[in-house]
């Protein structure tokens, strides 16, 4: 059921002033030319991120993101930039269309990608056992999160980030 709040604007007012409520500090600021509230983009370094192995359609990584405490910014719902290694050919594509809603973090709401490593079906692929991370604008400031296991990379994927796990899911199409 779609809220009455049905505007980008409002719904990401209303995220904010919900975030700031769980999240205690407040980075929140008010616009004049919307009369609502919204929050800062964040950057790689406002979260603290967890990389988890899922079985689910075929296997990928689960990228769990969350802010740092006292830090309140909104994560755009778009694919992270992430690769496997150096080469062009490690970096992840979009696995969905368009983008999807933007996610405001803090206090204990999280927001979640699924990078699925092999999108091929034969055995080729590189190994690797990290994959270098930052959010979309941000990839002067990556982060490299250890897998917990080691991955063979051949046309890997990415979601967008979501607001629930299980939207995160790399289904092949």
């Amino acid at each position: 059921m779609r809220s009455r709040f049905a505007t980008r604007s409002a719904r990401l007012a209303l995220a904010a002033v919900a975030a700031l409520a769980l999240g205690g500090a407040a980075t929140a600021t008010a616009t004049a030319d919307s009369g609502g509230f919204t929050t800062r983009p964040c950057a790689t370094s406002d979260l603290n991120f967890k990389v988890t192995s899922e079985t689910q359609a075929g296997g990928y990584y689960l990228i769990t993101a969350k802010a740092k405490p006292g830090i309140v910014c909104h994560l755009e719902g778009v694919f992270p930039s992430a690769s496997f290694g150096s080469s062009p050919d490690t970096a992840v594509s979009p696995a969905e269309q368009s983008a999807g809603d933007d996610i405001v973090l803090g206090g204990s709401t999280a927001a979640y990608a699924g990078i699925s490593p092999k999108t091929t079906n034969n055995n080729d692929g590189i190994q690797f056992d990290r994959l270098h991370l930052s959010v979309a604008g941000d990839e002067e400031n990556s982060v490299t999160l250890r897998l917990p296991d080691t991955a063979t990379v051949d046309r890997p994927i990415a979601t967008n980030w979501h607001a629930d796990a299980a939207d995160a899911v790399p289904f092949l199409g």
